[in-house]
């Protein structure tokens, strides 16, 4: 059988420096790395990821948890973490927590007693107890999207009153007053953050917020589709919605095709975060964009950075907070 030692006489290096290759390629001069490669296709070597654990007391996995894969939000994120975690020799195993607590603890067990290299979490958790879970835990872990206060862990996110605020200020400019808001789950970070712009924007503007207006769709499908046709069937129903995220402002819009009501001419729209092919919707919908692509990389550099490195790893746990960007669409028009 091949071993690594042969593969290592075959390129003329070290065995250390065909593990160095193995684990992280990027730390290897192009010229070796090509050596090093072409010796491992010429013996047909193949990773024993069993004893590559028991070696360096830690698997070639990174885990990545979220709590709604089927969001292409989080599919985004993902794929950049992907793209990371494999340039530097890691894999990574993909889990869906359903927006559960108990079930994203559950996970975050498995994966340790796996011995999982780090995580990448988008919790769902909340709360004190939680806080000290994720402080107790002993495998790397970089949060993003969502937080847990005092958890003192890394986290990658955006300025999230300031997605709020910004559709907030667009549509109380467009002259509208009773401005409805369908949250994300109270208690959660970002739900909280995105209520918490809506609210301080109307009240610097000196408007009263009508707590029928203020309801929570969960996160989801579901639960945007349910609120929504509860704000459409008031008598004195919103002139505008804000949907606190792309999937209750999907629903938005399906509610009002299904009642009849047209977008903008009825009632105005506006939501945080884009979706895939929304330049067919119709209207195009008027939204706060969050860098996807920027947040994943940030955090899997973060997290391969905490795992490889123990001047990082001993680092005191920081904040990296993006600015999201305002795209006007069709759904949204003046009073």
């Amino acid at each position: 059988m091949t071993t690594i030692r042969d593969v290592a006489r075959l390129a003329g290096v070290s065995i250390s420096t065909v593990s160095l290759a193995l684990n992280s390629p990027k730390r290897v001069g192009a010229e070796t790395l090509d050596r090093i490669q072409q010796a491992i296709k010429s013996t047909g070597y193949r990773i024993d990821p069993v004893a590559q654990t028991l070696a360096r007391g830690r698997s070639s996995l990174v885990g990545f948890v979220s709590a709604n894969l089927g969001n292409m939000f989080f599919g985004d994120i993902r794929r950049e973490i992907e793209h990371q975690a494999l340039d530097h020799g890691y894999f990574v195993l993909i889990a869906d927590s359903s927006g559960r607590a108990d079930l994203e603890r559950a996970l975050l067990e498995r994966m340790e007693a796996q011995k999982i290299a780090g995580i990448a979490l988008a919790t769902n958790g909340h709360g004190e107890e939680y806080a000290a879970f994720l402080r107790d835990f002993k495998t790397p872990i970089v949060m993003f999207d969502q937080k847990v206060e005092g958890a003192e862990r890394d986290f990658v996110g955006s300025d999230n009153p300031l997605t709020t605020t910004i559709l907030t200020e667009h549509l109380l400019q467009l002259g509208h007053r009773r401005i409805a808001f369908i949250s994300g789950p109270s208690g959660l970070h970002t739900a909280d953050e995105r209520l918490k712009g809506f609210i301080d924007t109307m009240a610097a503007a000196g408007v009263d917020v009508d707590p029928s207006l203020v309801t929570e769709g969960g996160y989801t499908r579901t639960g945007g589709h349910t609120q929504a046709m509860r704000l459409l069937t008031l008598r004195d129903r919103p002139t505008a919605i804000i949907g606190a995220n792309n999937m209750m402002g999907l629903a938005t819009l399906q509610v009002m095709q299904e009642m009849g009501f047209r977008c903008p001419e009825d009632v105005s729209l506006a939501m945080v975060d884009d979706v895939p092919w929304s330049n067919v919707i119709t209207p195009r919908i008027t939204m706060v964009v969050q860098d996807a692509q920027k947040l994943g990389e940030l955090a899997a550099q973060r997290l391969l950075a905490r795992i490889s490195s123990p001047e990082a790893a001993a680092e005191p746990p920081r904040d990296f907070i993006l600015t999201p960007r305002f795209v006007r669409g069709e759904s949204t028009k003046r009073l």
